[in-house]
């Protein structure tokens, strides 16, 4: 049964769009402005999640596509990682200040 079957496809996307390019953004801040590089790049690669793209080359290559609960739920913890431990807003001021 399709859960989302209210919801059209291209809202859908467009909200995958809109979070992975986020998270990207994310990444690419804790990467070139933090003290760990490699959630950075780990975030980076989470973006890909988010990707309509990126899941439809997933679902072709291995036939599993990544269920909407578990993306929400990689959501949250982007999210708080980013927020909470990974002291985000730190790192976009000193990002400012050195452009």
């Amino acid at each position: 049964m399709n859960n989302t079957a209210n919801v059209p496809t291209s809202v859908l996307n467009l909200l995958g769009w809109l979070f992975g390019l986020a998270v990207l953004a994310i990444g690419l801040v804790n990467t070139f402005w933090g003290n760990d590089p490699g959630f950075g790049i780990f975030l980076l690669l989470l973006a890909f999640v988010y990707f309509p793209p990126a899941n439809a080359i997933l679902k072709e290559m291995t036939g599993f596509s990544i269920p909407g609960i578990l993306k929400v739920l990689l959501g949250i913890f982007i999210i708080w990682a980013s927020l909470g431990v990974g002291e985000l807003f730190e790192k976009i001021d000193l990002m400012m200040i050195n452009l």
